[in-house]
């Protein structure tokens, strides 16, 4: 399997108003957007022909493809189609080949060559990518633990047991069964296969799996992961600045004698001398003065 479909078009409600600025998967995680932390974790998996489809600030997206060494094709939505309709939407992209799908919010570092591998032995039409520990224990498994039984609930057959990554692999077959150019969720579909005891699994408790669609846990990444050195080379740090915890983009300036504690300031960021920060995120290029806490600015 060579290619993938990010999930890039969603709104990024919980994440206002950082997604004000820019779409929830172009959100910098340590200096880079998370789109790019996917695409890194499907390269691992030998996948480099990306598909990502777009709604809000979609402007945005035209410069992250044009950079990106990566094949990148975009697939632009004046009205949100969502996961089952920006599936369909790119089948013809496809060419009829097997694809992996991965949502554009989140970070992870799972082996996605086990999916892929038990994708492509099962002869399955879908297979999803799942954790064992999670709050969203959606998912109930059969016996053998590699299809899928229920999901939440829905078909009356057993309580969700295991949290949907939101990664999966599809079969072209699977996506000609999707009606063309309606908005629609990809749930149903999923329900119908698994009625139908089609619905494959694998269950990946390797690695880190972070859903990054909400602010605390888009703060919590930075200060657990250590991906990268938390400040930037590029970014310019006063004399008699205190940072604590914090990570600071490329481009930022922080002015002599600005307090920031337990922060991410985004690049391009600007941190007057009056400054005391702390639990903040700064995500636009306006000079911050005086004290905040716990706001996104």
């Amino acid at each position: 399997m060579d290619q993938a479909f990010i999930l890039g078009a969603g709104l990024g409600t919980r994440l206002r108003p950082l997604t004000d600025h820019l779409p929830k998967p172009l959100v910098p995680l340590f200096h880079r957007p998370l789109a790019a932390w996917a695409m890194d974790a499907c390269a691992r998996a030998g996948i480099h022909r990306f598909a990502i489809n777009t709604h809000h600030l979609p402007q945005a997206w035209e410069g992250f493809a044009a950079g990106n060494p990566a094949e990148v094709s975009l697939f632009h939505e004046p009205i949100l189609l969502e996961t089952g309709g920006g599936l369909k939407n790119i089948e013809p992209w496809t060419g009829g080949k097997d694809l992996l799908v991965h949502n554009g919010d989140i970070f992870s570092t799972l082996p996605l060559e086990k999916l892929i591998a038990a994708h492509e032995s099962s002869g399955l039409p879908v297979t999803l990518a799942l954790r064992s520990d999670g709050d969203a224990s959606h998912i109930a498994l059969d016996a053998s633990a590699t299809r899928v039984a229920d999901i939440r609930r829905k078909l009356d057959r057993a309580d969700g047991t295991h949290v949907f990554t939101g990664i999966y692999c599809v079969r072209p077959e699977f996506t000609q069964l999707l009606p063309a150019g309606e908005k629609i969720s990809i749930i149903p579909a999923f329900l119908d296969l698994a009625a139908q005891g089609q619905l494959g699994a694998v269950v990946l408790d390797e690695g880190v799996w972070l859903d990054l669609g909400d602010r605390e846990s888009y703060l919590k990444a930075h200060f657990t992961l250590g991906l990268a050195p938390a400040i930037h080379p590029e970014a310019v740090i006063g004399e008699g600045v205190l940072l604590e915890n914090t990570v600071v983009g490329p481009g930022t300036i922080v002015e002599n004698g600005a307090v920031v504690r337990n922060s991410v300031l985004w690049p391009g960021a600007r941190i007057s001398a009056s400054a005391d920060l702390d639990g903040c995120i700064v995500c636009s290029g306006h000079a911050i003065e005086g004290a905040h806490r716990d706001k996104d600015l």
